[in-house]
């Protein structure tokens, strides 16, 4: 797929991830906890490169594994979907992409799985940018349930080990981080 290798990509992602997304300060996560320091991992998946090197990894991990779709809860998988799915069709991988409202509109076709649709027995691949307690995966996984995709892999640039791991575990998901927070040695 690309020249270099997935430990050359993996770097150059750190790289990135440590200038460019690490914040410090008072924040509220999506999960409600507070944080001294915050992890914004659209700071990365938002930059060509950053978008780029996400997507090669993800491709690289993903790859001979009979994946049929690649996405994840909006907002975080957003980019990183978009990338795979530019990189797929320009290495000649097929794989559709998707994106998982926190509900269904009330409005169009009112669906809450955006992208083509997933076929029920689908094997797809549940992503995001970061994992805290992992409750935007675990509940894109409910709504994949009820459309009868099979999630094979779970797979975050970040976990942040603040319990993601341990619940997603406990609805059937192992989660599989490109980098865990102590990677970043911040």
């Amino acid at each position: 797929m690309n020249q270099e290798s997935i430990a050359e990509l993996k770097s150059r992602l750190l790289a990135l991830l440590k200038k460019g997304a690490y914040q410090k300060g008072k924040f509220v996560l999506s999960s409600g906890r507070t944080s001294d320091y915050y992890l914004d991992g659209r700071a990365i998946t938002l930059t060509p490169e950053g978008a780029h090197l996400v997507a090669g990894i993800i491709l690289e991990m993903i790859k001979g594994a009979d994946i049929g779709a690649v996405g994840g809860p909006t907002l975080g998988a957003d980019p990183i979907v978009g990338a795979v799915a530019c990189l797929a069709h320009i290495n000649k991988v097929p794989i559709s992409t998707f994106i998982v409202r926190k509900s269904a509109k009330g409005h169009g076709t009112q669906r809450q799985i955006e992208g083509p649709q997933l076929k029920e027995g689908c094997r797809v691949v549940l992503v995001d940018d970061v994992a805290t307690t992992g409750r935007a995966l675990i509940e894109a996984k409910e709504a994949l349930d009820k459309v009868g995709a099979k999630i094979c892999r779970t797979i975050v640039i970040v976990d942040r080990q603040e319990g993601a791991a341990e619940n997603l575990e406990k609805a059937g998901l192992r989660l599989e981080p490109i980098f865990k927070i102590e990677d970043l040695h911040l």
